[in-house]
């Protein structure tokens, strides 16, 4: 029986052992085996999920190794002037060629080119033709498209001529969206329109390209190629501003396609002499075209969420 503390008038328990403390602790510390009738100690009955399970990746929307590439555009897909004078040459195409000395964005993708690559790129070719080129595309299925197109649409006679802005985004809206009624999975490379500006900066050093360039080669922006007038460098600086406006229309469109990129590096990129067609002067060399297979290669490999 308790004693009673007599002072208090209440009983005095005796202390409680440190076996008995001990064995409390263990009682409160150590979780019931099962759901008796003390109620449910599952993990989600206290608030708690269970632990996370593995679950597979989900796949990736862009293809980093797609195994067919169709080129779109004009001369510089072309390979206009990179083999011979006023000629094509596709074999050194930056997007589909088959010259080792280009290395091209097919040779680098695909395990076996032949019969996996095409090229309906045009010499002269301005984005109202780029439709007609993705019809041509299409019956093949290819899992990349790869575009270069606009630098015509700015090479014009004069100025005035050149294609607006408005006409230009919307002449690739709608080819954007022809491709992808077409073909839902096949992704897009985009190139940027060069900057014919620096092109002209680095030919015009060679007297036998400005010979050239007179036969009528993007005349919008080579014409009288050593007047340094204020009057001659406002109109190339206006055919700039134009590409620049292109450009920006490419990235915008581009946007609104989860399986489009833009690739702004190919306006970037500062051409030198050494990059430049020896037979005309502005449209790219062998190397100049490696250098865009190179660029277009870093952005088609590029991983998911990376800039």
């Amino acid at each position: 029986m308790a004693k009673i503390d007599r002072a208090a008038g209440r009983p005095r328990r005796r202390p409680v052992t440190l076996p008995a403390a001990l064995a409390a602790a263990l009682l409160l510390t150590v979780p019931a085996c099962g759901s008796g009738a003390g109620g449910d100690n599952s993990p989600s009955a206290h608030g708690r999920t269970e632990s996370a399970r593995p679950h597979p990746s989900p796949t990736p929307v862009w293809d980093t190794r797609p195994d067919s590439v169709a080129a779109l555009g004009d001369s510089i897909t072309a390979g206009f002037d990179a083999c011979g004078l006023l000629a094509d040459c596709t074999a050194a195409s930056w997007a589909t060629g088959t010259d080792p000395a280009v290395h091209s964005l097919a040779s680098r993708l695909v395990a076996n080119p032949s019969g996996h690559t095409w090229n309906f790129a045009r010499t002269g070719a301005l984005m109202v033709d780029l439709p007609r080129q993705i019809d041509r595309a299409i019956p093949h299925k290819p899992e990349l498209v790869t575009i270069l197109v606009g630098a015509n649409d700015a090479c014009r006679n004069n100025a005035s001529a050149m294609t607006s802005t408005a006409d230009f985004r919307a002449g690739f809206r709608t080819s954007l969206q022809k491709l992808r009624k077409a073909l839902p999975t096949t992704q897009v490379y985009v190139a940027a329109v060069p900057d014919l500006l620096r092109l002209w900066s680095q030919g015009r050093q060679n007297p036998v390209g400005k010979q050239v360039w007179q036969l009528g080669i993007c005349q919008s922006m080579l014409r009288d190629a050593d007047d340094l007038s204020s009057t001659a460098n406002n109109r190339r600086a206006e055919v700039r501003d134009q590409v620049v406006a292109y450009n920006e229309a490419l990235r915008e469109v581009c946007e609104t396609d989860r399986r489009c990129r833009f690739d702004q590096a190919v306006f970037d990129y500062r051409f030198t002499g050494r990059e430049l067609s020896e037979w005309d002067w502005f449209h790219p060399s062998k190397r100049g075209q490696r250098e865009l297979a190179e660029m277009a290669y870093r952005t088609v490999t590029r991983a998911e969420g990376r800039s």
